[in-house]
């Protein structure tokens, strides 16, 4: 009867889909501000005096921290529950918004998004976690996928309201619209998330991704920081980490240049710009759950997935620097393209990497490689802004990420992953 009235051992296969729930909405409410920000990319060149450089260094401030705030997240989740981590990290994320919807103006509007990265550090590598240990292998690439698309599905809403609230009521109230956004998400989290129970429990055959070690600490040198970054000099992470660098760049391009693209180049005007790149997140969440589905189901294992989208994104950017990239429909399909493909593809690749990881160490494991790519992250933004802004076009920026990319596919082609060590 206690099976009935314990939400960890009552139903526990259909809780888990409140887990997988309330880890996307927690997800989509976290990254919903910075995902509106080349929504906005219009109004805040306008309001703000920026160029296109300073426009990409916006969002590369919200990236900034995560690039040693996911290894500190990574090691918190193997130690503590992720429903307290990634809670408290999503208040941050709330807190940093509300208070910045007072700010003066470009700069304090930076420090505001360092402050927000520092907080969605723990929702990310948390939220993948949290749901990965709730599916087996069966269920984990479509759970994953449905998980991850939380970030273009707030990007969708995002960039059809945050454009409008900042027309109406100025850029700083979308601030405030932000941060009570997230801070649903937080509460949303920490009021329904529970740690799984154990295996058996969970249904025949399933085999979860384990939690947290109880003693975190034992195994001398095995624990060690320097032994657990040793996983970076394993060829097949390299080629893991490789592709994850191209395509977050890529997604980086989509999100600073797809409105500015349609807007200078293909004449879109920009109230509808902004409607296509709610289209284009549309579809990025699309492709995160589609392709990771398709992943529990390919043959050939999910990587090849992974190699799928790098190629399908290199032929959608090259398209770009033709005539049809002019054109104001065909632009528009390009732009869906590229969302499908050039955002869908985080779904199979983080579901590869979750149960790919050392068992032990599967947060550490998921904040290594996020902070890995991370510098990606950082960096594409506003080297694609200065690129657009030194040339006066956009055929640079998607000449040098399609390049990138055909460089990524032909070297990790040759091999796909990483297997998962019995013991380290």
């Amino acid at each position: 009867m206690t099976q009935h009235r314990d939400v960890r051992l009552g139903a526990p296969a259909r809780y888990r889909w409140v887990v997988l729930g309330v880890a996307t909405f927690t997800q989509a409410a976290s990254g919903f501000f910075v995902q509106g920000i080349g929504a906005m990319g219009v109004h805040l060149q306008r309001d703000l005096h920026v160029g296109a450089a300073e426009l990409g260094l916006l969002l590369s401030a919200a990236q900034l921290v995560p690039l040693a705030g996911l290894l500190v997240a990574g090691e918190l989740l193997d130690r503590y529950d992720e429903r307290w981590v990634v809670g408290i990290g999503a208040c941050v994320v709330a807190v940093s918004l509300v208070a910045g919807s007072v700010a003066p103006g470009y700069a304090a509007l930076l420090v505001v998004l360092l402050v927000v990265g520092a907080g969605y550090s723990t929702v990310q590598p948390g939220g993948s976690k949290s749901v990965a240990s709730w599916f087996d292998a069966s269920q984990r690439g479509l759970a994953m996928g449905v998980r991850q698309a939380g970030l273009p599905l707030g990007g969708v809403v995002a960039a059809a309201v945050l454009p409008a609230v900042a027309a109406g009521s100025g850029w700083r109230a979308s601030l405030l619209v932000g941060g009570l956004v997230a801070l649903a998400g937080a509460v949303a989290f920490m009021g329904l998330y529970r740690r799984p129970p154990a295996p058996g429990l969970l249904g025949e055959g399933r085999s979860p991704v384990p939690g947290p070690p109880e003693a975190a600490g034992s195994g001398g040198g095995e624990t060690s920081l320097g032994a657990r970054l040793r996983m970076l000099r394993e060829p097949a992470m390299v080629r893991i980490l490789l592709s994850g660098a191209c395509l977050v760049s890529v997604h980086s391009g989509i999100g600073v240049l797809t409105v500015l693209h349609l807007h200078e180049v293909a004449s879109v005007e920009a109230g509808a710009a902004a409607l296509v790149l709610v289209a284009v997140q549309g579809a990025g969440a699309a492709g995160r759950v589609c392709l990771a589905a398709w992943s529990d189901r390919a043959g050939f294992g999910r990587y090849a997935c992974v190699l799928v989208c790098m190629v399908a994104v290199t032929a959608g950017m090259v398209a770009l620097m033709t005539p049809l990239g002019r054109s104001p429909v065909a632009a528009c399909l390009l732009f869906v393209w590229l969302g499908f493909f050039g955002i869908g593809w985080y779904g199979p690749w983080v579901a590869h990497l979750a149960e790919s990881a050392p068992s032990a160490r599967t947060g550490f494991a998921l904040g290594l490689a996020m902070a890995v790519t991370q510098v990606a992250v950082i960096l594409a933004p506003p080297a694609l802004g200065l690129l657009r802004d030194v040339t006066g076009g956009f055929g640079a920026a998607w000449g040098l990420l399609s390049a990138m990319t055909a460089v990524a596919v032909a070297v990790t082609a040759r091999g796909g992953g990483f297997r998962r060590r019995a013991s380290s």
